[in-house]
């Protein structure tokens, strides 16, 4: 087993300290130093790395939670959320996509609802980690499916780690279309594990094109890791209840931002 470095195991506490001041509302320093056995000193610089973030906000003596950090809900959970919007997304997101593309599609409910609409497309190609992607495009399409292996993560539907990476990290695809669970200009684009966000990573890393996917609960938001700044993107599709500042700031560093009108599907 690989040994972890100490930047590995201040990643792995702070993501625990940030989930427990999320569920609590508060904590204290001396909590958190017999929870994980170190120093003042460590907890203290743990702190300030996350509210640097804005993921949590530091108080005298300890810590509370701020209402912009994301903590990631399950596949069944986000399926009945802001569905107007993400099949508006997933609309205009066919703009993009031809006969004879390659395309990678992330694990998400948005992506699912593009996956939905690619019944007419021919000679496709989709590459995925996302099992229900993976799964309705088998039963409803001529698409040509290519899954990315690896360890499944349990409610979330799709694979991650080291196989499903090297897999990625092999083939290139004309656009990628990518999921995220938080978007701001500062912090870029977030997501709540890291290993999932390596999974975005690569497929960000095989494309032409870059493509993300977020509706308008999306942005402002932080989740836990930084996997892209917003400069990697050449296109971000989301709906007419952007908030309008983050879109003339976002277009402001070249990227094209659609805003899809919801009901017009």
């Amino acid at each position: 087993m690989a040994k972890q470095t100490g930047a590995m195991l201040a990643q792995v506490r702070q993501q625990t300290i940030a989930e427990l001041v999320q569920k609590m509302g508060n904590i204290t320093v001396n909590d958190l130093c017999a929870k994980f056995n170190v120093s003042p000193a460590t907890i203290r610089n743990d702190l300030r790395s996350l509210e640097s973030r804005s993921i949590i906000k530091r108080t005298h003596g300890g810590a509370i939670s701020t209402s912009k950090m994301v903590y990631e809900l399950s596949t069944v959970q986000k399926e009945i959320r802001s569905i107007n919007e993400k099949r508006a997304i997933a609309q205009a997101a066919m703009e993009f996509i031809q006969e004879g593309d390659a395309i990678a599609l992330d694990s998400g409910t948005t992506t699912f609802e593009v996956a939905r609409m690619l019944t007419n497309i021919k000679n496709l190609t989709v590459v995925t980690n996302d099992l229900q992607i993976a799964s309705w495009l088998e039963q409803n399409t001529s698409v040509n499916i290519m899954l990315a292996g690896g360890q499944v993560r349990r409610n979330f539907r799709c694979t991650t780690g080291q196989s499903a990476l090297e897999m990625l990290s092999m083939l290139h695809v004309d656009k990628a279309f990518i999921a995220v669970n938080g978007v701001s200009i500062k912090t870029g684009l977030t997501t709540p594990t890291m290993d999932m966000a390596c999974i975005k990573k690569q497929m960000i890393d095989s494309a032409d094109k870059v493509i993300l996917l977020a509706d308008s609960s999306k942005i402002g938001r932080t989740a836990f890791v930084t996997y892209a700044p917003v400069s990697v993107l050449d296109v971000m599709i989301t709906d007419e209840f952007a908030d309008s500042s983050f879109v003339d700031s976002l277009r402001s560093t070249g990227v094209s931002v659609i805003c899809a009108k919801v009901g017009a599907n």
